[in-house]
């Protein structure tokens, strides 16, 4: 007899595989559609230690925000990756404000790059899930981002053994490039209060920004020279001093108060010191907040190297002697309009 006359005929093999199909199909509906997602996540997990306990390689999740802050690596790793686009990169995203020169250029979601450090590989790749809106504190940093609500990361790829070199060497080296490169490109902005975002739940929703364009400098400044002089070497004192003011156990932070009737210069002596020291300012009108908890709030969401502005800091906020003067002279009405803010 023929070897061939013992061979499965092809609507044989045909009918099998899609007998397979059609129960594997079957059995993954069951899986998502009637399994709880707890039993998913349980199946999810143990599937990937089993893999990782087995591979040699590592991965490490940075995620654009550590529980109500911006995650410092994150940001450090978007502005490093952004000048290591490689030509095989299929997908970009290009962002550019009104009055930027040079085009942002990031990964595009589910993108890969190749970094090279100390002859070592590194595989990072940016991914974004997306999620419903609703309850969630994105991130409005970009008011006009291609991702509306979602979740967004890095994930960094690399062999095991290397792991002590990636926590003590290379993060800390995208740490420092990336401090470097956006001081480099930085622009001075404004920001001033978004009342209706400092409402809401959504994380950076605090402040809007424009760009700073006041031409005000030291130079141009109408000013004292003997105070100009002082004022500078201060400035400069205070910026090179941040490792005294911690080892003091003191915050790293200058007040200055700027008195005088309107047109005398506050805003000008204001925009030069912002642009001396590449800062950026922090507008604030105490009269627009309700209590401390939204002074607070607004804090938190001030950047370092900043310049807070409190306006009209005198007329706009009860202060204790004031309030005691009140209620010696006017005890009935003292309620009636009362706001307290603390500075302190």
């Amino acid at each position: 007899m023929s070897s061939t006359n013992n061979m499965p005929s092809a609507k044989t093999v045909l009918s099998t595989a899609a007998s397979v199909a059609a129960s594997a199909k079957l059995v993954r509906t069951i899986f998502q559609d009637f399994l709880p997602h707890e039993v998913h996540d349980f199946f999810y997990y143990g599937f990937r230690r089993l893999i990782n306990h087995f591979s040699s390689q590592m991965t490490i999740i940075i995620e654009e925000f550590d529980e109500l802050t911006n995650n410092k690596v994150y940001e450090a790793a978007e502005i490093y990756l952004g000048n290591r686009i490689s030509p095989n990169t299929q997908t970009l995203r290009i962002s550019k404000s009104d009055k930027e020169k040079n085009l942002k250029v990031a990964m595009g979601r589910n993108q890969e790059i190749i970094d090279t450090f100390h002859g070592i590989q590194f595989k990072w790749r940016f991914v974004y899930t997306q999620i419903e809106s609703k309850g969630y504190n994105h991130n409005p940093r970009d008011l006009n981002s291609t991702f509306p609500s979602g979740i967004r990361s890095f994930e960094l790829c690399f062999r095991k053994k290397y792991k002590e070199k990636v926590l003590q060497s290379y993060l800390t080296y995208i740490l420092e490039q990336s401090k470097s490169m956006k001081e480099e490109n930085k622009k001075v902005k404004l920001f001033t209060v978004n009342m209706r975002g400092l409402y809401r739940c959504n994380l950076g929703d605090e402040w809007s920004s424009i760009n700073l364009d006041h031409p005000a400098t030291f130079d141009t400044l109408a000013m004292d020279l003997k105070l100009k002089r002082m004022l500078m070497e201060d400035l400069e004192r205070f910026v090179q001093r941040k490792d005294f003011y911690r080892i003091v156990g003191k915050a790293w932070k200058r007040g200055y108060l700027l008195y005088g009737p309107p047109g005398t210069g506050k805003s000008s002596v204001i925009a030069a010191m912002a642009n001396y020291l590449n800062f950026d300012i922090y507008d604030l009108e105490l009269s627009d907040l309700r209590n401390n908890s939204d002074l607070r709030k607004l804090l938190i969401a001030t950047a370092n190297r900043s310049i807070l502005v409190v306006e009209d800091i005198d007329c706009t906020v009860d202060f204790q002697d004031r309030l005691a003067e009140a209620r010696a002279t006017q005890p009935l009405n003292f309620d009636q309009g009362y706001k307290s803010l603390s500075l302190e």
